[in-house]
Order: structure tokens, then C-alpha cells, then sequence
């Protein structure tokens, strides 16, 4: 077991990446309060008030960005490094702040939506592998549920800011997280398996030694843990000895080989599963709706207030999945939180369809705000937060950047279509109709879950696998 003080480099060094990430949530709850505004008679854009279609580009611009960054920024891990590539990440995320302020047309806004979510797309798809190359089995659940946790902090941050100040002052303010992300995070180590796999043995066992919170010293003896860890990285040192010639980097090279390997090939399709359920339990796409939910339910909070409710909601939620991921394990969460989503959605269908067959539901107007609260904080406590992690826990090291950007990838497509085609379900469907859909997707999350998610608690990656 490590000790909380031999983690403290560990805890420290994912603090200072997920800063980006609170910059990213950010971007992501900003149009919740910034639409009024420019949506409002009295806009700032020169093309006059922003248009409901507009409006709706601008905000599903952003996924369309994450694609693009996931690829990038995971190509770039593999190339420059976990920590080169993070770093770079504080560009597309300061310019995308810094044109909102200036942008006079829909186009503008779109263009900093689109260069903003490239940066969140390099944070989840960069972020995981990185604190899943540096962390201990045993703080290592905590330390992934990281990334969630800080953007959903980043999204609250955006709503109270755009509660007492104007869009752009919103944008300025946070636009700053970019240096303070860059200062904190410029003095963080490459990864320990990164570096192995570069053949910087010396700088990995330095590197390992950092994150581990023993003293950089050739005279400090190693304990039997650091040393089975060292040992663990020497297969690839080995390689990299003995491939001096020109084939050393085919065979550090990912190919459709590397895939036909049965464990490999199966903790692909698990995380294949995982980044699937994330987005078609409807969770991400009916925070869209949180007006109309409340209003449903006759609510009389400003549609501000509801915003920061919700996004509260949110983040007590992921909190509790830091708390509970090392205590419980990730599947049991996992289990759960599917099983709570669909049900939360299976009471918020139920009020919506016994109101279009005119039945009397005035005394249970509270029925929809408490399944939708419920489903937010159930998902944020498990499928919404924790298959970032498992996925980086369960992919083997030498394609874990590689599939992580396709799985990535493939979450950021989903995203995109539920956001956009969430106004023609509900006008085909229904809103019961539609909410049914997404409850029975995630009753089916929930049967994925129980019969192939693997326990990854304070396993090693080569445990995991030989489990699979």
C-alpha cells in the first residue's frame, strides 16, 4: 500500500494537468449563460441576435473540435511525449478564449468553439494515459477520476461567472487558467514508461523515483516496490537496446497486429462499449434540456440558477466517485450508477407521458427535477466519469495511445449526432418517448457492465490482462 505522503508528487502532478481541464469545462458550460445575452435583443454581434440554429452550431461545435484534438494530441503523445503534448494543449485553449471577446459574427464563435474543444479532446484523450503511466495501483482510480471531477468544476465555475459578469469578461477571466496551467504543470517529469520506451532508462528510474516522493540520489536505496516496478519497464529498455538498426521504430510501431492479440482485442471492444454506453444513456445531451425539464415541473428559478443546480449536481457526483473508486471499485460504480440513470430517466419519462394523456400530475410537478437530479448525480458518480479510467487501465502500454485516440474518437462522433439529432427525437418521439429510449440504453449499460467489465481496483495492467 502506498502512503499518502510517498503519493504526494502523484497527487500533485494530476492537480496540475487537470487545470486545463477546468478550462475546458468551462468552455463547455459558457454558452448556458452566454446565449441570453447574445441571443438577447440588445447583442453584442454585429449580425444582430444569435439565431436558434446558430446557437445550436455554436454549442455542438465543440465535439467537432474534441474529434479533431483527440487525434491530434494522441498522435503528439506518441511522438514529443505525455508532457510535451499537455503542454501544448494551453494553446488551442487560451486562442479559443481569447476570440470570443473580439468575435462580431456567428461564424467567429463557432470557429473559437471548434479551436477550444480541440484542447478538451487532447485532455481526454492525453490526460488518462498519462496518470495511468505515472500512478500507483493504489491511488490510481483516484487520481483518473481527476479529470472529470475538474472539468465539471470548470462547468459550475462557468455558470456562477456568467451569473454576476457579461460574456466576455467571463472568457478573459478564464482565458488566465491557460498560464497558471503552463506555470504548475512545466515542472512535472515525462512519464516513467514513456521514457523506457524512448530507451531514457536513467531518466525514467529519475522520473519514477519523482512521482514516487523519494529522493533523486544514486546513494537512496530502492525499496522492493520501486525496484518491481523498474523491472517492469526493462522489457521495453531491452528492446530498445537491441533494435539499434533501422527496424528499432517499426517495432515500436503500432500495427493491425498488435490488435489480433485476443486480451488486446477484447479490452478494445470493452472500451469500445464503454465510450458507447457514456453517450447513449442521454446524459450529456439532455443537460441541454435542463430548462425545459424545470420549467415542465413548474420551477421558477431563472434559467442561471437552474444551470448552477445542475451543475452542482454534477460535481457532487463526480466527487463522489473520487471518494468511493479505491473503496468500492470501478464496476460496482460503474453497475450502479447505469442501473440509477435509467431508472431516474424511467420516472422523468413516466411524468412526461401521463401528462400528454392529460392526466392531473400538477401535485407531482416535482417528480421530473428529482429523476433528473438523481440521474446527473448517479451518472456523474460512474458512467459519465469512470470509463476514461478503466479504458487507460485495461489497454495494453504498447497501443494505449493509439486506441485510446480511436476510442476517443468515437465518443466525440456520438456526442456530436446526440446533440444535434436530440431535437428530432423529441419532435418524433416525444420527450417520454425519447427519455424511455435513453433509459432502456442504459438498463443495457448496466447488463454490459455486470456480464464483461472487468475489477481493475489496485491491479497492474499486466494482471488485467491476464484476467481478460
Amino acid at each position: 500500500m502506498i502512503s499518502s505522503g510517498s503519493a504526494k508528487h502523484q497527487y500533485l502532478a494530476a492537480i496540475s494537468v487537470n487545470i486545463v481541464s477546468i478550462s475546458y469545462g468551462a468552455f463547455c458550460g459558457w454558452p448556458s449563460a452566454s446565449f441570453l445575452e447574445l441571443g438577447g435583443e440588445d447583442s453584442p454581434l454585429a449580425t444582430g441576435p444569435l439565431s436558434n440554429q446558430d446557437q445550436g452550431w455554436v454549442a455542438s461545435t465543440v465535439c467537432i473540435g474534441g474529434l479533431f484534438g483527440g487525434i491530434l494530441f494522441a498522435w503528439l503523445a506518441e511522438r514529443i511525449g505525455r508532457r510535451w503534448s499537455l503542454l501544448w494543449l494551453a494553446v488551442p485553449n487560451l486562442i479559443g478564449w481569447i476570440i470570443i471577446p473580439f468575435a462580431s459574427t456567428p461564424t467567429h464563435l463557432i470557429v473559437a468553439r471548434f479551436i477550444g474543444g480541440a484542447a478538451g479532446g487532447g485532455c481526454f484523450s492525453v490526460i488518462p494515459i498519462y496518470i495511468a503511466e505515472l500512478a500507483s495501483d493504489s491511488v490510481r482510480g483516484v487520481l483518473g477520476t481527476f479529470l472529470v471531477l475538474t472539468c465539471n468544476g470548470g462547468v459550475v465555475l462557468a455558470f456562477v461567472l456568467g451569473y454576476y459578469f457579461d460574456y466576455a469578461t467571463v472568457s478573459w477571466l478564464v482565458s488566465t487558467l491557460s498560464f497558471v496551467f503552463v506555470g504548475c504543470f512545466w515542472f512535472m517529469p515525462e512519464t516513467p514508461q514513456h521514457l523506457a520506451k524512448q530507451n531514457r532508462v536513467q531518466e525514467a528510474e529519475q522520473s519514477l523515483r519523482y512521482y514516487r516522493n523519494i529522493r533523486i540520489s544514486p546513494a537512496t536505496e530502492l525499496s522492493e516496490d520501486l525496484k518491481l516496478e523498474l523491472e517492469k519497464l526493462k522489457p521495453t529498455e531491452k528492446t530498445d537496446l537491441d533494435a539499434k538498426d533501422d527496424n528499432a521504430e517499426d517495432e515500436n510501431a503500432v500495427t493491425w497486429a498488435d490488435f489480433a492479440d485476443a486480451k488486446v482485442r477484447k479490452a478494445f471492444l470493452l472500451g469500445l462499449g464503454l465510450v458507447t454506453f457514456n453517450q447513449l444513456c442521454g446524459c450529456f445531451a439532455m443537460v441541454n434540456y435542463t430548462a425545459v425539464i424545470f420549467e415542465q415541473a413548474g420551477a421558477s428559478l431563472a434559467p442561471t440558477v437552474s444551470a448552477i443546480i445542475v451543475g452542482s449536481i454534477q460535481l457532487l457526483g463526480t466527487y463522489t466517485s473520487t471518494l468511493l473508486v479505491e473503496r468500492l471499485g470501478r464496476k460496482i460504480l460503474l453497475l450502479v450508477s447505469a442501473v440509477g440513470i435509467g431508472l431516474g430517466q424511467s420516472a422523468m419519462g413516466s411524468y412526461s407521458y401521463l401528462k400528454v394523456l392529460d392526466y392531473d400530475v400538477s401535485s407531482y410537478g416535482w417528480v421530473p427535477v428529482a429523476g433528473f437530479s438523481f440521474m446527473l448525480l448517479l451518472a456523474a458518480s460512474g458512467l459519465l466519469t469512470l470509463p476514461f479510467l478503466v479504458i487507460a487501465e485495461i489497454l495494453p502500454p504498447k497501443i494505449r495511445s493509439t486506441a485510446n485516440m480511436i476510442l476517443m474518437s468515437v465518443l466525440w462522433v456520438i456526442a456530436t449526432a446526440a446533440i444535434k439529432l436530440m431535437p428530432l427525437f423529441t419532435a418524433t418521439l416525444g420527450m417520454h418517448g425519447t427519455v424511455f429510449m435513453f433509459a432502456s440504453m442504459s438498463f443495457s449499460a448496466a447488463l454490459f457492465i455486470a456480464i464483461f467489465v472487468p475489477e481493475t481496483k489496485g491491479k497492474t495492467t499486466e494482471t488485467i490482462l491476464a484476467n481478460l
